[in-house]
């Protein structure tokens, strides 16, 4: 069922003007804090924060007015347990002082024309818990079905460009009314650029903070340039592709195989999305896997032996990030001292379906915000803790190996659903699976009207996994969704759910339930595949070697 929404006008976004950004500046630092915060923040994007050895006077381009964290006064450890950064990539044809890019960069980066628009088609945030013992990049998919209180529902990648249109038009406006009674305008160029551009940054960061329910305690900002500064600044980075890659789009044309990527190719290595076989999705796989092996090329002794290379990191995130201007980053350095490599992951937020239906048709990513909010809540964890909640899970499964329950087979994958009317079904039946050893990629309440009997959906029917494991839980019927993967089963458990399931579980989950504040209703209309195709792989920055993909 989808939210109603009235069409909204078409906006028309204008051009950034060239014009300096204001800029701070900050201090040297250390090499040991920049290895922690060059983890923390994983470079995504060209990275964030910058870096000079032995010498002061760099500066980095700044953004204010942002009402940061839950009061817009954070600046030290985040009240929800975690540090979060909003990271933003911006299709830009400006650097982050807005001065125009030169033709030859403009042709590296295979940026096309611009017709004004204002793209953030790369959205993460990157979560850290207080005591800053590990840190998770976690993708927002550009299309992302949200509602916004002022325009309606759209996909989040249009939420900045559509608040800062919105405020660049009321600032005409009321240009255009001084005019005409023969006054003179009240706002130029550069100061409705900046008011527009601060109206669009904030708007995002309530959109994220809403999605997410972290309090978005700083706020970053790439351009493409960025990309191509970065990797060139540390010698280049390593990749690996299963199949050989020839997209005239991006640039990207690259024999399969693992090999070093230089400036512009790792721009077109990660902007690449025609011709792959999932689309933007394989692209968040993409990215992902580039700057874990980018982090990882970072903190190689290398590069952090290299002046040389050091300064240029510094020269490339001066001329391509923007940061809001109240991080205190020496502060946030030193809580990250011992943060490494490995414990830096990349993931994705987990969604309902990647081929669900807008309020007009198109194509969209439909979300459950509450399972959304319980994956971030996670994240806030300690690593210590992390640790301790795995050996348990472990303890569980072997408990339950002893008891004579095992799975079915290896290497499925199970998405459990509560179709019913009794609050913790599906945390109480996937936690009981996940001590039998199965892997449980998610637990979340059905959507309305789908289910009317407890089942097992597979691709195919006669799966005799299925029936084995239909068997496992108490009798179910075993019903065929094609679009499925054939290692993907959907558990559903309506009132009539009488098969094993974990009590304790169940009712911690049906009392966070009763606690969760009640959630708008569904956004976009998901499509068949219910949220099973994995949206992307976990990744860390850690390992001998980068990620081969798509």
């Amino acid at each position: 069922m989808t939210s109603p929404n009235s069409p909204r006008a078409a906006r028309h976004i204008q051009a950034a003007p060239s014009q300096s950004a204001p800029a701070t500046q900050h201090g040297s630092m250390p090499v040991k804090a920049l290895v922690a915060f060059l983890s923390a923040v994983v470079l995504v994007l060209s990275g964030v924060g910058y870096f000079t050895v032995g010498k002061l006077g760099n500066d980095i381009s700044s953004a204010s007015n942002l009402a940061l964290g839950n009061d817009g006064g954070f600046k030290d450890k985040g009240i929800d347990g975690a540090v979060d950064i909003l990271l933003v990539g911006k299709d830009s044809r400006t650097d982050a002082k807005g001065n125009p890019l030169s033709e030859q960069e403009l042709a590296d980066l295979h940026a096309g024309v611009d017709e004004g628009e204002e793209n953030t088609d790369t959205i993460m945030v990157i979560r850290i818990p207080n005591d800053g013992s590990r840190a998770t990049a976690v993708s927002i998919p550009r299309d992302t079905y949200v509602h916004d209180s002022e325009f309606g529902n759209t996909k989040i990648n249009a939420v900045f460009a559509l608040h800062k249109s919105a405020k660049m038009e009321e600032l005409q406006q009321e240009n255009a009314e001084a005019e005409a009674l023969g006054k003179k305008p009240p706002h130029t160029e550069k100061e409705m650029e900046q008011a527009s551009t601060e109206a669009g940054r904030t708007g995002l960061i309530s959109m994220v903070r809403t999605l997410t329910d972290v309090s978005v305690d700083h706020y970053a900002e790439v351009g493409l340039l960025g990309f191509v500064l970065l990797t060139d600044a540390v010698g280049g980075v390593d990749v690996c592709l299963n199949n050989d890659v020839d997209d005239p789009m991006s640039g990207a044309k690259f024999p399969k195989g693992r090999q070093t990527l230089q400036g512009a190719e790792g721009l077109s290595f990660v902007r690449q999305r025609y011709e792959l076989p999932r689309g933007d999705l394989d692209r968040i796989v993409r990215q992902q896997a580039y700057m874990a092996s980018l982090t990882s090329k970072v903190l190689d002794s290398d590069t952090l032996t290299s002046p040389g290379k050091l300064n240029k990191i510094a020269d490339a995130v001066e001329r391509s990030v923007v940061i809001d201007d109240d991080w205190d980053i020496m502060g946030f350095v030193t809580q990250l001292a011992g943060l490494a490599g490995g414990n830096v992951t990349f993931t994705t937020i987990p969604v309902t379906s990647i081929s669900g239906t807008g309020d007009y048709g198109e194509s969209v990513v439909t979300i459950d915000a509450a399972e959304v909010h319980r994956f971030m809540d996670d994240l806030a964890k300690s690593q210590e803790a992390a640790e301790d909640d795995k050996k348990s899970e472990e303890a569980a499964a072997d408990g339950a190996a002893n008891d004579g329950e095992k799975p079915v087979a290896e290497g499925l994958n199970l998405h459990v659903l509560n179709a019913g009317t009794i609050d913790g079904m599906a945390g109480g039946i996937g936690t009981w699976l996940k001590n039998v050893g199965y892997t449980v990629e998610r637990t979340a309440n059905a959507q309305s009207g789908i289910y009317a009997e407890s089942q097992i959906v597979a691709a195919d029917a006669n799966d005799e996994r299925a029936l084995a494991l239909a068997e496992q839980l108490g009798g179910l019927p075993v019903t065929a969704n094609e679009e499925l993967e054939p290692d993907t089963f959907i558990v559903v458990a309506t009132d009539d759910y009488a098969g094993p399931k974990d009590d304790s579980a169940m009712e911690q989950e049906a009392e966070a339930e009763s606690n969760q504040v009640a959630e708008d209703q569904q956004v976009g209309t998901p499509g068949d595949d219910f949220g099973t195709a994995e949206v992307a792989p976990e990744i860390d920055a850690g390992g001998d070697g980068p990620r081969c993909v798509n």
